[in-house]
């Protein structure tokens, strides 16, 4: 929202009051508001992009909605309704995903989250004139990469656990007892963690320092 549209949504939110356009009525309103963005309003606060006064009066509740790349179990169930949806608009039987082609979509990032990956599966479901997406459906769709030959479960496990570590360790910059809290586990046992894939937290904490 622009600055002067802050402004009246702020006057909407303390008055409870609006004026249509072209009218010089004022109406009462009882209303419930929910907003959302993909913004850090606190950032913008600080740059003068978003108003201080508004950000307080709508940061009442708030809801941390993870990004996708956080969330990678929810990838196949969001990839079998996207496809249910997208078969039944294009009045195709898609009955899934081959592995190799779920393991692309598993082990990519998101940048766009939960709306790039029903693009995704959009138009491999567009795509494909088989029972089953294959990979090389995926790999033609916007930043999904290859990553070489189907890795074994232990092997492609492994790799996500490393990664979601080094993400966690570098989110919390070393702190063990946030990363803990974050990943559902024992002190002891992130520990156990950080030893097997050879991470270390200091090593996140100097990244800090002499950023």
């Amino acid at each position: 929202m622009s600055l002067p549209i802050q402004a009246k949504i702020l006057r909407v939110i303390e008055e409870k009051q609006i004026r249509p356009v072209g009218s010089e009525k004022v109406i009462d309103v009882d209303v419930r508001i929910v907003t959302a963005t993909n913004k850090n309003l606190e950032e913008q606060v600080k740059l003068e992009l978003f108003r201080e006064d508004l950000y307080y009066r709508i940061h009442v509740i708030p809801i941390h909605l993870p990004p996708l790349r956080e969330k990678k179990e929810d990838i196949p169930p969001l990839v079998e309704f996207f496809l249910k949806k997208a078969g039944a608009i294009m009045k195709k039987e898609i009955k899934g995903v081959t592995p190799q082609a779920m393991q692309k979509l598993m082990l990519y990032d998101w940048p766009g989250n939960v709306r790039e990956l029903e693009n995704v599966i959009e138009y491999a479901a567009a795509m494909t004139d088989k029972e089953y997406i294959t990979d090389d459906l995926v790999l033609q769709t916007s930043g999904v990469v290859s990553q070489g030959p189907l890795k074994p479960l232990r092997e492609a496990k492994d790799a996500f656990e490393k990664s979601y570590l080094i993400y966690l360790l570098e989110t919390c910059e070393g702190n063990i007892t946030e990363v803990a809290k974050y990943a559902g586990k024992y002190r002891a046992d992130l520990y156990d963690l950080l030893r097997k894939h050879h991470l270390n937290p200091d090593d996140f904490k100097k990244k800090r320092h002499t950023a």
